[in-house]
């Protein structure tokens, strides 16, 4: 069996979709659409098994092509790109993986998205008692050289309860905590792509681990799972 990949044709049906975003159109070229959507389920689905061998993946999630316009602005009724999610297995791993396949603009990322309060508020206190190993794990060369630094939204000054002049306040104000990496269609469209994209996940992992290990443990470093 051959490895999946993302082909030319289906760039360009998601180039044509973007400049075409409407019911007829669609209508007219749902069989095209359904061809390479096939397609992007077989590669999704072959990373996930890919990242089994490194990972417990507890599901993986494609997302549908049709876009929810009841609260948008914009009322284009398409995505012109395929995205899927891949989510770790249990409470004890923890981290999500995600990729977005659009012409001129593929990424994939790894992180914590919607941290729910507890979450949010765990971490921030681990990072007010002490962020030194946060910081080389996250600044480690091989790491940095894939995933560059760390991004996410965040708090103009501190979270209530925090000191805006602590030195770890660069992170505390962070309510997400997310790295990216992009991808050019020339590498889309590679053979190997599939694989990059495994490896880049692969070195997540003491990102992944860590915080894992912060978000099932106090302060004192006591599991909340038993």
């Amino acid at each position: 069996m051959s490895t999946p990949t993302i082909s030319k044709p289906a760039l360009y049906f998601l180039k044509k979709l973007e400049k075409n975003n409407n019911r007829e159109w669609f209508t007219e070229h749902k069989d095209e659409f359904k061809k390479h959507e096939g397609e992007a389920k077989e590669f999704y689905n072959h990373l996930k098994e890919l990242m089994e061998n490194h990972d417990d993946i507890e599901k993986l999630k494609m997302f549908r092509i049709y876009r929810d316009v009841r609260f948008s602005k914009d009322k284009t009724p398409y995505k012109s790109h395929f995205a899927g999610s891949l989510s770790r297995l249990g409470a004890h791993l923890r981290g999500g993986y995600y990729l977005r396949i659009k012409p001129g603009e593929t990424f994939a990322a790894v992180g914590f998205w919607e941290p729910n309060k507890e979450d949010l508020f765990r971490i921030r206190k681990e990072f007010e008692m002490d962020a030194e190993e946060f910081r080389r794990v996250i600044n480690e060369p091989s790491f940095k050289k894939i995933w560059g630094e760390l991004v996410g939204d965040g708090v103009k000054t501190a979270p209530k309860g925090f000191d805006k002049e602590h030195p770890n306040i660069d992170l505390i104000r962070k309510k997400q905590f997310i790295f990216v990496r992009n991808f050019t269609d020339k590498e889309v469209l590679s053979k190997d792509f599939i694989n990059e994209v495994n490896a880049s996940f692969k070195a997540v992992r003491p990102y992944f681990d860590l915080m894992s290990d912060i978000l099932t443990t106090n302060l004192n470093g006591e599991s909340l799972l038993d």
